[in-house]
């Protein structure tokens, strides 16, 4: 999350009744619905095929696609931006009168460099189903909820930040229900050996580190770490360690405006051109011309 570095996000309620559909445009960044009562449907432009969402579910669109939410395939679509526009920012938009349908929904927009790659990483539709959630993620929704209904000093700034929680609490979920069939760094955080190893890692990117070392964190032999990081991430333990150092190094060189030899001695490297070299094969371009196009 804090490489996606999360830069505004815009939340508004709806309570739709009778037959309704709204189409919502493609943007940049995760948009996200969470329905209190009722039921609908949601439809992304593409594959997967339509998801019924019921009362407590939570369904997040990492790609940022176009998609629709609707009670029926023959109601005229809305456009949302018209729709919502004419509702202010954190309160509750009436469709038809109201009283079918009541939920929260919005996005997230981020400003990190490598937020498309780690986006990348979900799958176009995330559906968080109510009898899954466990009571963060219910008392979440319940909450922004209780905030948009009835507005008091601060129920912005508290949604807010009641809306990013719901987004980490629902990647969690996610992260639990698929960690045992999918492989990447994310879903390999619910192992207990490789989190610790991912952790560590993260913690100190300085520091020269070997597989050996990063097998005696995990508490396994060298040869079984090896083997299990590539399975359960995707790539080797130390492929990982050097393309997450330049995912950081590249945050440094422009966000925080560190000089070359700075950022490569704080990501595990005595020299700038094995530093460079390292960075150019990841990122794609020398540090110093990858630093002047991003400024």
């Amino acid at each position: 999350m804090s490489l996606l570095k999360p830069a505004s996000y815009a939340f508004r309620g709806l309570d739709a009744g009778g037959a309704w559909s709204i189409d919502f445009e493609a943007i940049e960044g995760i948009k996200c619905f969470a329905l209190y009562s009722g039921a609908c449907w949601v439809e992304l432009a593409g594959p997967p095929a339509p998801v019924r969402l019921e009362a407590g579910d939570f369904v997040m669109l990492p790609t940022g696609q176009a998609f629709r939410l609707y009670t029926s395939t023959e109601a005229a679509p809305l456009d949302a931006e018209a729709f919502f526009s004419s509702f202010p920012t954190g309160e509750i938009a009436v469709l038809n009168g109201g009283g079918g349908c009541l939920g929260v929904g919005g996005y997230f927009d981020f400003d990190g460099l490598h937020a498309d790659r780690l986006l990348a990483m979900l799958p176009p539709l995330v559906h968080i189903r109510a009898e899954a959630n466990k009571a963060a993620l219910r008392s979440s929704i319940e909450r922004l909820m209780s905030e948009m209904r009835a507005p008091q000093p601060g129920s912005s700034l508290i949604a807010g930040h009641l809306a990013q929680a719901l987004l980490v609490e629902a990647i969690r979920r996610h992260l639990a229900e698929r960690s045992s069939n999918s492989t990447g760094w994310l879903f390999a955080l619910a192992d207990r050996k490789m989190h610790a190893a991912i952790a560590a890692m993260h913690a100190d990117l300085g520091r020269r580190w070997t597989l050996k070392d990063l097998a005696g964190v995990a508490g396994m032999s060298r040869s079984s770490f090896a083997a299990r990081f590539k399975a359960t991430v995707g790539e080797p333990a130390m492929d990982y360690l050097t393309r997450w150092r330049m995912m950081v190094a590249a945050e440094r060189l422009t966000a925080e405006g560190l000089s070359i030899s700075v950022v490569a001695s704080a990501v595990g490297y005595d020299s700038d051109s094995a530093f460079g070299a390292a960075f150019k094969r990841v990122i794609g371009r020398p540090p110093r011309q990858f630093a002047k196009v991003a400024a």
